[in-house]
Parts: structure tokens; C-alpha cells; sequence
């Protein structure tokens, strides 16, 4: 982890940072006979994600998960029906967070921290999964990218967050467990923060900012940004 400037405002991102999408295995273990195919569902989901926002397009990221799912079934000649769908759905609804999440949230916000939310799905009804987990009382507001219609890693995305939170980018500090987040974050003056969960780490590569603080677990990730604002 690197020293970096203090950042009042904490934007988390939501899917797999927060909330544990493994929970999702079951439906491709049965849809696929591999449980194994999320991450390439997921994968895709991201990029056509990205796609979208890159080509001024815009789907809401629950829709377009539902076609990739389809997509991904057409490449492994599976077929899909409405049952699985529906199952997608719910267990998207109802993903519980990591066991990390709520003591580190408490421990952040007993610092003083600012805690927002950023994420690519859109707003819920009442109650959200972080609502049924009984962390979204944690955070001061909730962003999703539906109101710009544009997907993250999309300057537009943190640049709102910003402007609604009244602060400088630069008072803002991005953890996510998706480097792709962190460097979008950091490419418009954010700070980032990179929780290394399973299926995620940095990007060694010229010309790719590195996280401003990295770390596998919340809880850690929390104590080094605290030690930060106290220095």
C-alpha cells in the first residue's frame, strides 16, 4: 500500500465488492453443469457493458444480464427457459454480503469516513440486498449509473458522484475488487482502492495506475485508510 492523500468520501462499488455474487453458482452448475461459467458470464457482462457505453448505448445492466446469460448458453448449446431466468433474477436480489463488509462499513464510519455507493445495476425497490443484509443504513447515499446512463469505468460515472456529493474528485477514493474501476476512478483525479477478492488483482502494465491502496480483505483495506486519515 502506498501513502497517499487523505480521501474523505469512500464510493463503493456493489457487485462482488460487497456482495458475494457465488452465490450465483448454483444456477450455472445446473444450467451448465459448471459452476465455473458465472465468471465467464460475469466477464462478458462487463464488457458488453463497456461496449455499450463506448458505442453511446445504453441497456440497463439487469437487462443486459439476462441476454448475455442467454448468449453464453447459445455458445455452450444450452438451452434456457423462463424458470432459469426467473431463478437469475432472485438470486441477483438476494446475493448476501461478504462477512467482512459490516465490521469494516461500522469501523469506516466510526472514523468519520463519508460512505456512498456506485453501482452498474440499477436502482432497486425497497429492500436492496444491502438493505436485507442491514448494511445499507451504513451509507450516506446510493448511486447507480442508470442516472447517466453510462457504465463504469465512464468519466461520467465518478464525475456525478462528485458533483451530487459536493466534493472535489480528489476527495474521493474508489474501492472496488475490479482494477478496471479503480483505474477509471484514478484516471479522473480519484483515489483507488483495490480489494483483492478472489479472480481479482492488479494490472502490471505501462501506463496503468496502480492503486493507491490495495488489499485482500475489507477489514485490513479499512485499517490502512484510517491510519491514512490519521496521519
Amino acid at each position: 500500500m502506498t501513502d497517499a492523500k487523505f480521501a474523505s468520501v469512500l464510493v463503493f462499488d456493489v457487485n462482488e465488492t460487497l456482495l458475494d455474487i457465488t452465490t450465483l453458482e448454483p444456477l450455472f452448475a445446473r444450467v451448465f453443469d459448471d459452476k465455473a461459467v458465472l465468471r465467464e458470464w460475469f466477464a462478458q457482462l462487463v464488457l458488453y457493458s463497456q461496449t455499450l457505453t463506448l458505442s453511446e448505448r445504453y441497456t440497463p445492466f439487469g437487462e443486459l444480464g439476462i441476454g448475455v446469460l442467454q448468449m453464453v448458453a447459445d455458445i455452450h448449446h444450452v438451452s434456457l427457459n423462463k424458470d432459469d431466468i426467473d431463478e437469475l433474477k432472485t438470486r441477483m436480489a438476494n446475493m448476501p454480503v461478504y462477512p467482512d463488509v459490516a465490521p469494516a462499513l461500522e469501523r469506516l464510519k466510526a472514523a468519520g469516513f463519508r460512505l456512498v455507493t456506485l453501482t452498474n445495476s440499477p436502482g432497486g425497490s425497497s429492500p436492496t440486498p444491502l438493505e436485507k443484509a442491514g448494511v445499507g443504513d451504513l451509507f450516506e447515499q446510493h448511486f447507480s449509473v442508470d442516472t447517466v446512463k453510462q457504465f463504469k469505468p465512464a468519466p461520467n460515472t465518478y464525475r456525478f458522484v462528485a458533483e451530487q456529493m459536493k466534493v472535489e474528485l480528489d476527495d474521493m477514493c474508489m474501492v472496488a475488487c475490479h482494477v478496471w474501476d479503480t483505474i477509471g476512478a484514478q484516471a479522473t483525479g480519484m483515489q483507488g482502492a483495490l480489494l483483492t477478492r478472489p479472480h481479482n488483482a492488479v494490472l502490471p502494465a505501462s501506463n496503468v495506475p496502480t492503486p493507491d491502496h490495495v488489499a485482500d480483505e475489507l477489514m485490513t483495506l479499512a485499517d490502512h485508510l484510517i491510519a491514512t486519515r490519521h496521519a
